[in-house]
């Protein structure tokens, strides 16, 4: 399917999709990388149904590229529902944009469903598991070191692993308050900034890295302000991030379900199950709505069922 000769049509109105969405909407780069990848999927399908020009699509091809990215046809490769939903907002943004610029007399993705995606749960850890994960690293090396102060960084603030790969030095600041507050200051989507503190176990362990990691591997570099550096003294990617986080987990001997998200599920669960308003924790997390939030609410609610059932004497028959 790599091979497929997508006609050049269908991708000049791809591009000029995604040069709105960067001239007039401001889309961050990676929100416009996901954009690009979803749409050439969608043009790969469309290429495969013998389609050359925008104008012929229906609403036929809409609903038949969802239905093979669920069942897996046409080389699709079978894909969840949330995913699903996400390709769907990108197919149907481009239509949209089509339309309104009378590039089509319809919207042919204007009548079409997402597929249900069900009750979502986060892949939170104990905090057992956490803490085991976290003390993985050798504190003794400038890689362990390193990787020993980015987990401890996300767990502490929740942040995405993207979000603090992208952190410079100076991201990080000691307030001028009664308590020597040390702040991190985050860029989330949209390139929206919010200030989160950071625990004592996180700026200890980044202090750590600072003064007895960081310069040896930027001595191998040309000055980055990065705050997390590779051997080459460059900033570590994303990938990087996401294999720290995995190796660690194991090397603790955790057989928990490992993503890219998971110490900021744990971070965020963690807090509520503790009495934390969810409205702070979407502040924390850098959520645009409360409702993204509350899914995590679901989670500690399951964890008190459990606790209940196992100790309360009239739980159970």
């Amino acid at each position: 399917m790599d091979n497929l000769d997508i006609p050049q049509a269908l991708q000049d109105e791809v591009a000029a999709y995604l040069n709105h969405l960067t001239v007039e909407r401001g889309l961050a780069e990676n929100t416009l990388a996901a954009y690009r990848r979803d749409l050439n999927r969608y043009l790969r399908y469309l290429t495969q149904e013998r389609v050359t020009d925008v104008k012929q699509i229906t609403g036929h091809h809409v609903s038949g590229f969802l239905q093979a990215l669920s069942s897996g046809s046409h080389h699709m490769g079978r894909l969840a529902p949330s995913s699903i939903n996400r390709i769907l907002v990108a197919a149907r943004g481009w239509h949209r944009f089509m339309h309104l610029e009378h590039t089509t007399e319809i919207n042919p993705a204007a009548d079409v469903r997402p597929p249900n995606t069900g009750q979502y749960l986060p892949d939170a850890l104990s905090i057992d598991e956490v803490t085991r994960i976290l003390d993985t690293p050798p504190p003794d090396t400038a890689q362990g070191l390193r990787d020993r102060a980015l987990m401890e960084l996300l767990y502490a603030t929740g942040a995405r692993v993207t979000e603090a790969i992208q952190l410079d030095v100076d991201d990080i600041v000691q307030l001028d308050d009664p308590q020597d507050t040390t702040v991190v200051r985050l860029f989330g989507k949209g390139s929206k900034e919010r200030i989160v503190p950071l625990g004592s176990y996180a700026v200890d362990a980044v202090n750590a890295y600072l003064v007895r990691g960081r310069p040896h591997h930027a001595a191998a570099g040309r000055g980055s302000p990065a705050l997390f550096l590779n051997r080459f003294g460059n900033r570590i990617s994303r990938q990087t991030g996401w294999n720290v986080i995995k190796h660690a987990a194991e090397v603790a001997d955790i057989r928990a379900e490992i993503s890219p998200h998971t110490l900021r599920h744990s971070f965020a669960t963690h807090l509520l199950q503790g009495g934390a308003d969810v409205r702070v924790v979407q502040e924390l997390l850098g959520h645009a709505s409360v409702t993204t939030t509350q899914i995590y609410t679901h989670v500690t609610a399951e964890t008190l069922r459990e606790v209940f059932a196992a100790a309360h004497p009239r739980a159970n028959d």
